[in-house]
């Protein structure tokens, strides 16, 4: 999946759409891309001199990619549909994340009842590990 059917199923957007590329995608899992490039704009201020991709865009990065999972195999309209952070669990940084690097995302769903989800998700960067976590989330209709 490329960006254009990816922004069919997040709203956010530049500079804030953290997924490059779906490269699979089933009923459970997912695995997405992230090219992390030296013209990022929170790299002006994170840090200058030293640019390092900040943790919460990395876990940000692994909820956008669940969250196209759940849109696209759970939600009928994802036009009218948010899938809203509701709590993050051992949250975990093992490798500085830095321009030049490619973030790729492995995404679960761990369980789910009802509108309400629990996902593990693990980031790495050349084979390595560089972030994972436990996140639940709430699908909840869009207010206009």
């Amino acid at each position: 999946m490329k960006i254009e059917e990816i922004k069919n199923y997040l709203p956010h957007r530049y500079p804030f759409l953290l997924v490059d590329r779906v490269l699979e995608v089933g009923e459970d899992s997912i695995v997405t891309l992230k090219n992390v490039t030296v013209n990022e704009e929170f790299f002006n201020g994170h840090f200058p001199g030293a640019p390092i991709m900040p943790g919460v865009l990395q876990i940000e990065a692994m909820a956008q990619s669940g969250c196209i999972m759940v849109m696209k195999n759970q939600v009928d309209n994802p036009e009218d549909t948010l899938i809203v952070f509701t709590g993050i669990k051992n949250a975990k940084f093992r490798k500085q994340v830095v321009p030049g690097d490619q973030l790729k995302m492995e995404v679960k769903l761990a369980s789910q009842r009802r509108n309400f989800l629990v996902m593990e998700g693990k980031a790495t960067v050349d084979g390595e590990v560089v972030c994972e976590l436990e996140a639940s989330a709430a699908i909840v209709p869009k207010e206009n």
